[in-house]
């Protein structure tokens, strides 16, 4: 039987598999070199290049509405907050997110995960809608048929240095990006309390990946499958120890859970609010298959 072609990042919760310390029973994997691990999304949801992936929630949801045939596992890789995830130029006057109506923000994607989540606490915490906004981006969705709303622009330039000239008013950044620019302030300055009151209330951090599969695999290799979900949560389970008390040890999961459909269900909502899917769907909806040809594993 030929190796299974996987496509992870390579975490703390992943590095088990990938060093063959925890291995699925029966199978070989082949791990693709992708770095960053978005340049993977794309290939998998247009060509269906690796039996197993690491895929982001806004492009899962628009695969799943497009059709195309991926399977979500219930496993997830990586989240975080997303309060400080979008970034005015210091110097240009200290600007409020209020103050971001009419004017232009920068985003890798229009479909990015993250700025689906910076959208979101816009939206839901200061009242400002994504349609408020118009959206700079430098790259298109991942799935090739998803169509995108009529404030969003593309460009050529950098968004950074956009920013810089002030023909940005912020852009939506990773934090770890966002660390190598000098220049760069926080758009919402007590992140930090928002972050806490965010989980005070809905006990939940965003979710940006998940894993997910060819449903070729899953429909003709059901084995296959629960070899796969069943070892990455035992990698998961072995990395304990390294993510206790961190953001990154309460995110990173894996079954269907409470929290899980939680946070699915506001990423979709914000996905339908925002013009980034059209379609009706449940979180519930999305494991449907996984339950069907591997139970609960």
């Amino acid at each position: 039987m030929n190796p299974l072609k996987v496509a992870l990042r390579d975490y703390p919760h992943t590095r088990p598999l990938k060093s063959g310390t925890v291995v699925p029973e029966g199978y070989d994997l082949d791990f693709a070199q992708v770095e960053p691990i978005h340049r993977a999304f794309a290939p998998m949801v247009r060509e269906l290049r690796y039996d197993v992936c690491e895929l982001a929630i806004a492009t899962l949801l628009q695969a799943v509405e497009a059709g195309r045939p991926v399977v979500a596992l219930p496993i997830v890789l990586h989240g975080n907050y997303h309060h400080r995830s979008i970034w005015s130029w210091e110097g240009h006057g200290g600007l409020s997110p209020a103050d971001l109506r009419g004017r232009r923000v920068g985003v890798r994607a229009y479909s990015q995960t993250t700025g689906l989540w910076v959208r979101g606490v816009l939206s839901d915490t200061y009242g400002v809608a994504s349609q408020d906004v118009s959206w700079v981006t430098t790259e298109g969705p991942h799935v090739a048929s998803a169509e995108e709303p009529a404030n969003v622009e593309r460009t050529d330039t950098g968004l950074v240095d956009l920013l810089r000239a002030g023909d940005l008013a912020a852009v939506v950044m990773g934090k770890r990006s966002a660390d190598h620019v000098d220049g760069l302030v926080p758009l919402i300055p007590n992140w930090k309390t928002q972050q806490e009151l965010h989980f005070q209330e809905h006990s939940w951090i965003p979710i940006n990946h998940l894993a997910v599969v060819r449903r070729d695999l899953l429909e003709e290799q059901p084995d296959a499958v629960r070899a796969i979900y069943r070892a990455l949560a035992r990698s998961i389970d072995f990395a304990r120890p390294e993510t206790a008390d961190t953001v990154r040890g309460t995110v990173v999961q894996y079954g269907v859970t409470d929290t899980l459909l939680a946070t699915l269900e506001t990423a979709i909502r914000y996905a339908r609010e925002q013009g980034v899917i059209s379609s009706a769907m449940t979180a519930g909806s999305l494991f449907a298959d996984f339950t069907e040809y591997v139970g609960e594993a």
